[in-house]
């Protein structure tokens, strides 16, 4: 959505409603308090541009949660209106401001239900997204969270790809795809400091096999060598060497590695039929990475 609506200069009308406080949700029925609390004026006599107008003031004053309850209001008093329509939207912005993250997927889902086709459907699926995105924890919680900011952030790039937001959500989508990466490292690292080496092993290859793309594969591989010499599996170590030497030669992990198998009077080639023979065929005929 342009932002150019939240940035407009206040009209006369606009000044007209500076007299309504900003008590937000609570005003129960959709009655304002004059300032000061002397008297009260019903939310109905206000047409819904000063009310939307109020709700653009509220936001430059910084207070979100009041501007999300006036955008709503036009919304509740005139329904189906075009102020309604960019009411809905912006009370979706001014919760994600808020970080009232639930109310802004709810906000943005009821835009796209209610106007699909509309030129903001994309916005709204954007804020939807980031109502995911923008609360991915550390890798060392739970990624629930990052799964959904993905599939929103997919549906953003597919359904909208000629959108401005398009290469935004491409960029986020990216991130939290290696951000996922992370975590899987997180839990081979735990499992290989303890000499778990076949689970260690099973957290990397989901790294190598379902996150090629991500800044964590180099140490994923280094890692598999690590995990296989363990267990005295020299071919497959020698093979995840060998897809490191191929791909990544100039890393620290490259070198790492390297150190390891000709210590062990080993040589980085592809060896013996598993895994990562496979992955080393199909990066040679160009189908990884």
């Amino acid at each position: 959505m342009k932002r150019k609506t939240a940035r407009h200069t206040l009209t006369a009308a606009a000044l007209l409603t500076l007299t309504l406080a900003g008590c937000g949700g609570g005003n129960g029925g959709g009655v304002s308090r004059i300032l000061g609390g002397q008297s009260t004026i019903p939310l109905e006599t206000f047409s819904a541009e000063q009310i939307y107008e109020r709700g653009e003031f509220e936001m430059a004053r910084a207070k979100d949660d009041d501007a999300a309850f006036y955008f709503g209001e036009v919304e509740r008093l005139y329904p189906y209106s075009e102020w309604a329509k960019r009411g809905l939207i912006m009370q979706a912005f001014a919760y994600h401001k808020d970080k009232d993250y639930e109310n802004s997927r709810a906000s943005a889902q009821r835009f796209i239900d209610v106007y699909p086709t509309d030129e903001d459907a994309a916005y709204a699926q954007y804020l939807l997204a980031l109502s995911y995105y923008d609360q991915i924890e550390d890798v060392g919680r739970d990624q629930g969270l990052t799964f959904q900011a993905l599939q929103g952030l997919r549906t953003v790039i597919e359904r909208y790809p000629d959108s401005e937001y398009a290469s935004s959500a491409i960029l986020k989508f990216d991130l939290a795809f290696d951000h996922l990466a992370g975590k899987e490292m997180e839990i081979g690292r735990y499992y290989l400091r303890r000499d778990h080496y076949t689970a260690a092993i099973n957290r990397f290859r989901v790294v190598v096999e379902d996150f090629q793309t991500t800044t964590h594969t180099p140490e994923a591989l280094h890692r598999l060598v690590e995990a296989y010499l363990s267990l005295g599996l020299n071919e497959e170590a020698q093979t995840a060497g060998a897809i490191l030497g191929f791909n990544y030669k100039g890393t620290d992990w490259y070198e790492d590695s390297f150190k390891l198998l000709t210590g062990r009077g080993l040589e980085l080639k592809a060896a013996g039929d598993g895994w990562l023979r496979q992955i080393y065929r199909q990066m040679l005929q160009g189908k990884w990475l």
